[in-house]
């Protein structure tokens, strides 16, 4: 059973006590349960609150099918912050790690999620303090035996509310970049994209059916599509890395049963569309993104790399027709990701700056802690200076060589 470990529980107060029952209903406490199940019922509760609030990789069904992917579902902690009537504030779910010799506390997903802040039970919960907030998951932290929380991808705000874990953080390298959806679609199209952006749009489509016959914009709606559609991604993602010279970071098997596991199910963590070709069924792009009820967070985006398709731009035809599909479905933001595009500049109305979160519980936390804010700043202060980056580069050039 898991035991609050920072703070107290207050419950039957007498009359008179009016002061102290503002203390205890305020203080806030954290306690860390081991494990999915245990969290499984008060997060699955959470997610389907309308009150609470979450970016779509906080869901349950999107960190659980990431973990069992990863076999890390051993190490899968979640901590929760309660006030002193326990009240539930905030849920963190967290991964540990062996690093250094530090047990170290992890957001889930890592770089396959844009970003990792606590499950809001309420907007009120940006009430709370970052001293409390880390306060409490320090002293949680300690008794569950870990050194240090690293909480990366930390957006500063959350659909207005502030993060109380990224106050204090260092600026990571990129912001990331969303949209909102009016309820209308043709609003939606016509206020993110200008009149020229919209012909020019149709002109290639128009093209491209003469070339290649109607196309459609499909959703993977049963396990067996979903499948096919990624099918087709993973292979415009090999020709696309391929081409580039670098590896491919979706070749692995557990990052791909990660990503049939998230989009399966009757409700889908993630899902995938699909610009095809009507009557051949042939795959020109595809856009994975995890969901809830008001968001669509794009994950991933490929496009079929042929020239004779290419230069009818399907991934941004895809776009345009997704855009209207999820503003038809009720959905109110939309997400690309992380890091600069000329796409994303084009069309997004909200930049939302990042950091990384640094909770130390021991004393080598600390010095973990301090470790990473000095690389990062050293990381900025090179890649600021001309002379310092093009340096850097020759040395890793030098160490790339083979003997």
């Amino acid at each position: 059973m898991a035991t609050v470990l920072h703070g107290e529980m207050r419950h039957g107060l007498q009359a008179g006590e009016a002061g102290t029952a503002a203390s205890a209903r305020d203080r806030i406490g954290a306690e860390i349960l081991p494990g999915l199940e245990p969290a499984e019922a008060l997060w699955r509760s959470l997610d389907a609150s309308g009150d609470s609030l979450a970016t779509p990789y906080q869901r349950f069904d999107w960190c659980s099918a990431y973990l069992e992917a990863m076999d890390e579902t051993p190490m899968a902690r979640v901590a929760v912050l309660r006030d002193g009537t326990g009240r539930v504030r905030l849920l963190l779910p967290l991964v540990l790690r062996l690093e250094y010799g530090l047990v170290v506390a992890h957001s889930v997903g890592d770089d396959h999620a844009n970003y990792h802040p606590p499950l809001f039970a309420a907007r009120d919960a940006a009430a709370l303090t970052p001293e409390e907030v880390r306060s409490a998951l320090a002293s949680a932290g300690k008794a569950a035996g870990i050194d240090v929380f690293h909480l990366r991808h930390q957006p500063e705000a959350w659909e207005g509310v502030p993060n109380p874990f990224a106050v204090g953080g260092e600026p990571e390298r990129s912001a990331a970049y969303g949209l909102t959806l009016d309820a209308d679609p043709e609003a939606t199209t016509k206020r993110l994209f200008s009149g020229d952006a919209r012909k020019k749009l149709r002109s290639k489509e128009k093209r491209l059916v003469e070339a290649l016959g109607p196309v459609e914009l499909r959703r993977a709606e049963s396990d067996e599509e979903a499948r096919a559609v990624l099918a087709a991604f993973y292979a415009q993602k090999a020709a696309r890395f391929a081409g580039m010279g670098i590896d491919d970071p979706y070749a692995p098997e557990a990052v791909k049963l990660f990503l049939e596991r998230s989009a399966s199910g009757a409700h889908p963590a993630m899902e995938l569309h699909a610009l095809c070709v009507a009557e051949t069924g042939r795959i020109l792009a595809v856009f994975g993104g995890a969901v809830n009820a008001t968001r669509y967070s794009g994950m991933f985006t490929s496009f079929d790399a042929d020239p004779e398709v290419g230069r009818f731009s399907p991934g941004d035809l895809l776009l345009f027709h997704l855009l209207r599909e999820q503003s038809a479905r009720g959905r109110v933001g939309f997400d690309l990701g992380i890091g600069e595009a000329r796409y994303k500049a084009s069309i997004c109305d909200q930049t939302l700056p990042l950091v990384e979160a640094l909770v130390p519980v021991s004393g080598r936390g600390h010095v973990f802690a301090l470790s990473r804010v000095m690389l990062r700043r050293l990381k900025r202060r090179i890649k600021a200076d001309p002379r310092l980056f093009a340096m850097v580069n020759r040395v890793r050039a030098l160490v790339r060589r083979p003997a």
